[in-house]
């Protein structure tokens, strides 16, 4: 018996048009449970029965770990996207360097936390891994999703994200260097100190 959040999950992905067999690697399941849940649920008609689940802090009251949401927008806006795919689902998709797992685990914590009602799965790449998760509601969540890429055109906080920004800026600047910064070392003819820096290219925009 696997878990509802598996079986939900492996139902996404199957309208999103994932064959079975990555759609069982995906979630840690056999193809012939990916196959059964995929037309079981179509000949049932049970797809929509648990839509009653509260999913979204927006649009449902659902309470928001606002915390971890800081720390997920500022991942977000420096340099991650979402996408959207059929029937309105939306995929948030981190790209993560595999050279820093710790920003790895982090974002899946982080993404968790916020829209907990959704799994969060991986897909390696050549040097990076693609850390996504499926809604319909992460749009709610990101509002600054549009066109064309982020840093062309103007990008304003809603009222209730600036309110999470101002209780925990900490987490916020640490998404946006986890996100598109890099660490280096500051070396200057100045009589500064010459040690770690933490550089954001994208402030140059």
């Amino acid at each position: 018996m696997y878990p509802r959040s598996t079986v939900e999950l492996a139902k996404i992905l199957s309208d999103l048009g994932i064959l079975d067999r990555e759609n069982a690697e995906i979630c840690g399941v056999s193809v012939g449970a990916i196959r059964k849940w995929r037309y079981g649920s179509r000949r049932n008609g049970n797809r929509n029965r648990h839509e009653d689940v509260p999913r979204c802090p927006r649009c449902h009251s659902r309470p928001l770990d606002e915390k971890a949401y800081a720390y997920m927008l500022g991942l977000y806006l420096g340099d991650r996207h979402l996408i959207l795919a059929r029937k309105g689902v939306w995929v948030l998709s981190i790209t993560c360097c595999d050279g820093w797992p710790g920003i790895m685990e982090q974002a899946r914590l982080a993404m968790s936390a916020v829209m907990p009602s959704s799994k969060v799965f991986a897909r390696a790449r050549t040097g990076c891994t693609d850390i996504k998760s499926t809604s319909k509601h992460w749009l709610c969540l990101f509002p600054q999703h549009g066109p064309g890429m982020k840093h062309q055109r103007v990008i304003e906080l809603e009222p209730w994200q600036e309110r999470i920004v101002a209780e925990y800026p900490g987490d916020f600047a640490r998404g946006l260097f986890h996100s598109d910064g890099y660490r280096g070392i500051n070396r200057v003819r100045r009589p500064l100190k010459e040690g770690p820096r933490w550089y954001d290219p994208s402030w140059l925009n």
